[in-house]
């Protein structure tokens, strides 16, 4: 073979690849506005019935020279590349996305900012109990300068038949505790119905694990001008947990705080295991503040001020943790409240490490 020969034939590959990759980046923006249309619909991306449908499609029209297995996985790979590009294409979108907003957002809460590169801390008793209680806490909290604090008025309880928290009385108690102290409040709401009195008495709701995929409830909350405190299921990805800020944000509302509050696994040594990579993770794909709850990822005492350095350690906007007057009388999780003593040797050895600013 001359090399006249050889060169005309190498020519011929030339626009032949150039022809593949024209096809190749045509079939990119289709599979784009497939999953764009997809999306509208509410249709999951992968539809493995049109993938066979497809591969044997080829099969039925392959003559040759390259054997039909080389064939298949090269367009098996080709259709991954296209779900890739889907999922890439729907990240940029996600108003909740670090690629749709480069800077952090701060979450201003009565002039506490959450995610400005200083550490919030978040303490108070797991339910409201009564008035007495809740501002015993507001004080010992307030003494230390902090402005944060939270406390259970609705508890979505595993049994039907534990402590299910005292409800309206509970959101007045907090409101009034939280304007006798100077303090901001926070209180998880479990009803869309409830989302109205939530505004009147406390300035943050938290949407809890439990309610992370209660969609009408994340509308709710995204339809009012109220800071969201939300905490990830007890076995959603971080995928599913960034989706359901984005509920969040998509209704108008993007004060939003997310919570790392550990995820269910097949340990026992701990109530939950805490997924602290979740933090920088969180914080790499989103522009929202991160929080770390300890008290709920472990459930244990004697494991709170470790955790907390952990989380403080890899990032973490704040860190949240349970205190009560009396945790062995606690209507509700007294295993992993605080009692006042500890919460003060907690706290002076959060400051000693200098993670605090006063």
């Amino acid at each position: 073979m001359s090399n006249k020969e050889l060169d005309g034939l190498r020519n011929q590959l030339d626009d032949v690849n150039l022809q593949l990759l024209h096809l190749i980046n045509q079939r990119a923006e289709l599979v784009q506005e497939i999953g764009r249309v997809k999306e509208k619909q509410g249709v999951n991306r992968y539809d493995p019935v049109r993938e066979r449908t497809m591969l044997d499609l080829i099969e039925a029209n392959h003559q040759g020279p390259l054997d039909l297995g080389s064939i298949k996985h090269i367009f098996k790979e080709i259709f991954k590349l296209g779900l890739e590009l889907q999922k890439d294409d729907q990240k940029k979108t996600l108003l909740v996305s670090r690629k749709q907003k480069s800077e952090d957002t701060i979450i201003d809460i009565k002039g506490e900012l959450i995610g400005n590169g200083i550490p919030s801390f978040v303490f108070g008793p797991c339910a409201v109990e009564s008035y007495e209680q809740t501002a015993a806490v507001a004080e010992v909290i307030k003494a230390k300068g902090l402005k944060l604090m939270r406390g259970g008025a609705y508890k979505p309880r595993t049994s039907p038949y534990d402590f299910q928290g005292l409800g309206l009385e509970g959101l007045q108690i907090l409101k009034r505790v939280a304007d006798e102290y100077g303090l901001a409040v926070i209180s998880e709401i479990v009803s869309a119905n409830d989302i109205e009195a939530a505004v009147e008495h406390i300035d943050v709701i938290q949407i809890g694990a439990r309610n992370m995929q209660n969609f009408d409830l994340l509308k709710a909350a995204g339809a009012v001008n109220k800071p969201v405190l939300l905490k990830r299921g007890l076995a959603a990805t971080i995928e599913e947990f960034i989706h359901a800020a984005e509920y969040i944000m998509s209704q108008g509302n993007g004060n939003i705080i997310l919570c790392e509050r550990g995820i269910r696994t097949y340990e026992k040594a701990t109530r939950n295991t805490l997924d602290i990579s979740a933090v920088p993770i969180l914080k790499q794909e989103t522009h929202l503040p991160v929080m770390v709850d300890v008290t709920h990822s472990t459930g244990r005492r004697d494991l709170l001020l470790p955790t907390a350095k952990a989380a403080l350690a890899i990032g973490a906007d704040g860190v949240m943790a349970e205190v009560h007057p009396d945790p062995s009388v606690a209507l509700s999780d007294s295993a992993q409240q605080m009692d006042f003593k500890q919460f003060d040797e907690f706290y002076e050895e959060i400051k000693r490490l200098n993670w605090v600013t006063v």
